[in-house]
């Protein structure tokens, strides 16, 4: 709204500093120090309002250290997040970008079938919260929504140049067109563009779309169940998220830059700096909510919180073409997510063989299976952090390293 309003003092008043708002870097540093004093300064109260309304986490004893003392502690502090990524979202973002809308429809759309699940088990005191189908069901529509936004508006396109000869004296030129297309970017590769058509016979080419979307429906049900399963300790989720965050702010800046990415020679996705502001807030919202949520965490995410999370994450990297970088870029929900896969099919499978569960790691998730042999959580968490860091790192390599 902010940006409306500045660009338009600016256009027919010449108000002197308006025209600051057209700079992306400027709306995203606004972005993050808006969200970052939300989430730090509301959030106390918002903590105050769940104690009072007796909203607190309900502890099942697996006999790891210090967790029954978490119990009662407030839950459905993902409010905190959603809160303080929309409100410098609407106030710095331009709201008519298409990819700005997607990333606020994925946030209320997870942030809802969160809250959902976080309801039943706090008012209903059903520890079992939302059946799993009905948590599906709410990602598959999600996928949904994105996969068939990116083939069919007509606002979505990326950019192809080619060089073309117009006279002897002149020499070459660059040519552009920005046209649909249903393109990714391999990482550390040289000529890095992957079509999706590729995957299917020549014959069946106008149903690609179909391939994506259910490519698109995985990846956003992979992610946001694994930073679901990630959120077992204080300020894992959260830390990991920010991480990650800034990374994707980078990638989504010089994606939407002509001049950085023609340099890069990486995707020139036109329209998608504007990213950067929501990955802005977005970091910001989670930099505050940590604030409350290390370790002794004050308040926890919830479903509400680390559904929306995870999913905002795949969201962000598959509108700017990064989606095969996830098992990198996300590698530490992906091994989480795995080490819970592992933990039941070798469970299931050593009880049908032998009449006995046997178990690969002493307790799944991962971090758990380290706080059995002895680790303090905030060592785990600042490890998990360290690995989030290099994995991060190695991921923006690939913008040069091919």
């Amino acid at each position: 709204m902010l940006y409306y309003l500045f660009d338009y003092l600016d256009k027919h008043f010449n108000f002197p500093g308006a025209g600051v708002f057209q700079y992306i870097t400027f709306r995203a540093f606004a972005a993050t120090l808006t969200s970052l004093g939300i989430a730090a300064i509301w959030g106390k109260t918002v903590i105050n309002m769940l104690r009072k309304l007796q909203i607190g986490e309900d502890i099942r004893d697996l006999g790891l250290e210090g967790q029954m003392q978490k119990k009662g502690t407030p839950t459905m502090g993902g409010f905190i997040i959603l809160l303080s990524l929309l409100v410098p979202t609407l106030l710095f973002a331009k709201l008519h970008n298409v990819y700005i809308i997607l990333l606020v429809i994925t946030a209320v759309w997870l942030g809802g079938v969160g809250f959902l699940d976080d309801y039943i088990k706090v008012f209903r005191k059903n520890k079992e919260g939302l059946s799993g189908r009905f948590k599906i069901v709410g990602q598959v529509g999600l996928g949904l929504i994105v996969g068939l936004t990116m083939w069919f508006n007509d606002d979505i396109k990326v950019r192809t140049y080619e060089k073309a000869k117009i006279a002897a004296n002149i020499g070459e030129i660059q040519k552009f067109t920005d046209s649909k297309a249903l393109i990714t970017t391999v990482p550390f590769l040289k000529n890095n563009q992957f079509d999706y058509s590729y995957l299917i016979p020549d014959a069946f080419d106008q149903y690609t779309w179909i391939l994506y979307v259910i490519v698109v429906i995985f990846i956003i049900t992979a992610v946001s169940n694994g930073a679901n399963i990630t959120d077992g300790i204080d300020g894992l989720a959260a830390g990991t998220s920010v991480i990650i965050g800034i990374a994707l702010a980078i990638l989504a800046y010089v994606s939407g830059n002509k001049v950085i990415s023609q340099y890069l020679n990486i995707m020139f996705i036109p329209n998608s700096g504007e990213l950067a502001v929501f990955c802005a807030a977005f970091v910001g919202a989670c930099v505050g909510f940590l604030w409350y949520n290390a370790y002794p965490a004050q308040v926890f995410m919830g479903d509400t919180g680390s559904l929306m999370l995870g999913g905002i994450i795949a969201t962000l990297a598959i509108v700017i073409r990064k989606e095969l970088l996830i098992p990198v870029l996300c590698g530490i929900f992906l091994v989480e997510l795995l080490s819970v896969i592992i933990q039941v099919t070798y469970f299931k499978y050593t009880k049908k063989k032998f009449g006995e569960g046997r178990r690969v790691f002493l307790m799944s998730p991962l971090h758990h299976h380290y706080q059995k042999k002895g680790y303090h959580e905030a060592k785990i968490v600042t490890r998990f952090w360290i690995i989030c860091i290099l994995l991060v790192v190695m991921s923006l390599v690939t913008l040069k390293l091919r």
